[in-house]
């Protein structure tokens, strides 16, 4: 089989997650499928009575990949089934990306590249060496280099010996539901999936830098005042441009692009739910949770044409918490859209 670095980005690569039994991922999904499946009747009938906001009664889908492990209504103290994973817990030490691809290179595919979604840190440890081989630099050196372009100076590597100023102590519950110091792991086996140390204010600079890219191509008559955006704008267009055979169990309106979760604008009757379009990502590590997202602003053609206003326009929101198993993509959701509300208010 060919895996491309497309199917990588997206999901499709047939790469395991950190469970290594097929069978339970294959009963896990269907779970999720079915739970999926009993959101949409629910979700019509609102769209159909003309009601503006979401229903709490539905069924809640099951939470799928690393970021969204834990059901909202989870009570603190549950332990959740993916960090029982011993995976998750390696203490071993990897000089390399190259090096740590023997986590998982001998193990067989989950099923055939391009034909089920299964969201994999794995596969983005085989991204990331893609990456090294490719710009014949390490891939640490590589990101810190892009992160000091962002002016994301206090975004570095999760490396236990170094000394990192106001690095955040992490937290778990135990078994008796009491709260602990989260215990030691070495994430040196999975950079690119969960390898990093940020602050919200670096996550919100990632966030409109990738909003600014998304939006300079729209507006005309800058005379050359505008600069160009870190990403041409039809590359962020395309990262955040849903992929078939995507459909997440974690949010019923959203598919999963290229490493970004997006929700497509959408509007099926007059005066009723109204879908704005809105890209996210949640992250889930041993005592973290993290959530970004951005929001783009609804630009209207005069103020393109005019260029009466410049980018980014729109809510970026990231929040990012030192315990584990915090669902927080919706709290963003929600926290975007109160924003936004203001703005048009005023």
């Amino acid at each position: 089989v060919a895996i491309t670095t497309r199917l990588l980005v997206s999901h499709l690569s047939g790469i395991r997650h950190y469970e290594k039994d097929i069978a339970k991922v294959k009963k896990e999904k269907e779970k999720a499928n079915r739970a999926l499946k009993l959101t949409k009747p629910c979700h019509d009938k609102e769209q159909k009575e003309g009601k503006g906001i979401e229903k709490t009664d539905c069924v809640k889908p099951r939470k799928e990949h690393e970021g969204e492990v834990k059901s909202q209504n989870s009570k603190p103290g549950r332990r959740d089934k993916e960090f029982e994973q011993e995976e998750y817990y390696l203490k071993e030490k990897f000089e390399s990306v190259i090096e740590s691809l023997k986590i998982f290179k001998n193990d067989p595919l989950f099923f055939k590249p391009g034909d089920q979604f299964l969201y994999s840190t794995y596969g983005f440890t085989l991204l990331s060496a893609v990456v090294e081989r490719a710009s014949g630099q390490k891939f640490t050196d590589y990101m810190l280099k892009m992160f000091r372009d962002l002016d994301m100076l206090s975004t570095v590597l999760d490396d236990n010996e170094a000394m990192i100023y106001n690095r955040a102590r992490c937290y778990v519950y135990n078994k008796k539901g009491r709260l602990v110091n989260a215990p030691y792991v070495d994430n040196s086996y999975k950079w690119a999936g969960g390898g990093f140390l940020s602050s919200v204010g670096d996550l919100l600079k990632f966030g409109n830098a990738l909003l600014y890219s998304y939006q300079a191509g729209q507006f005309k008559n800058t005379n050359g005042k505008l600069l160009p955006g870190y990403l041409k704008p039809d590359t962020v267009a395309m990262m955040w441009t849903p992929v078939p055979k995507t459909e997440v169990s974690w949010d019923r309106d959203g598919k999963y692009a290229m490493a970004w979760a997006v929700v497509e604008k959408n509007q099926q009757y007059g005066c009723c739910r109204q879908q704005r379009h809105y890209a996210s990502h949640t992250g889930g590590a041993v005592g973290a949770s993290s959530v970004l997202l951005i929001l783009p602003e609804e630009l209207d053609c005069e103020a393109v044409d005019t260029g009466i206003v410049a980018p980014p326009r729109g809510v970026v929101v990231s929040i990012i918490c030192n315990m584990q198993s915090v669902s927080l993509n919706s709290t963003a959701l929600k926290i975007a859209r109160e924003f936004d509300k203001q703005k048009w208010a005023q």
